[in-house]
């Protein structure tokens, strides 16, 4: 017999792991875009990293909630001031191997 309790379990924290590589279109170089962000996702507790690219976009990967995660991309769409962020290419992708949100090399 089957409890209806095993129904009912509680999502484990890898449940609602969600981490997506984002790519920010626009003017996002210059405007300290790359600091607004690792602020932000570290105030939302993600993990992850963002680096600036030689076409002038910006490349992030962002790893926790699901919300966490939705918000920081919602913060992305907005930039800082003196930013204007034209896209977001959202990508699936697996989770950093190093805990933090941490600033990379420009590729």
């Amino acid at each position: 017999m089957t409890s209806c309790l095993q129904w009912l379990k509680k999502p484990t924290m890898t449940d609602d792991l969600t981490t997506l590589r984002l790519i920010i279109e626009g003017f996002v170089q210059a405007v300290g875009y790359r600091h607004f962000a690792i602020e932000e996702a570290r105030k939302l507790g993600l993990n992850g990293w963002i680096r600036n690219r030689s076409n002038g976009t910006v490349e992030a990967l962002a790893s926790g909630s699901t919300k966490d995660v939705e918000a920081f991309v919602g913060v992305c769409m907005r930039g800082p001031r003196g930013s204007t962020v034209k896209n977001i290419e959202l990508h699936k992708a697996e989770p950093p191997t190093q805990p933090g949100f941490h600033r990379r090399p420009s590729l």
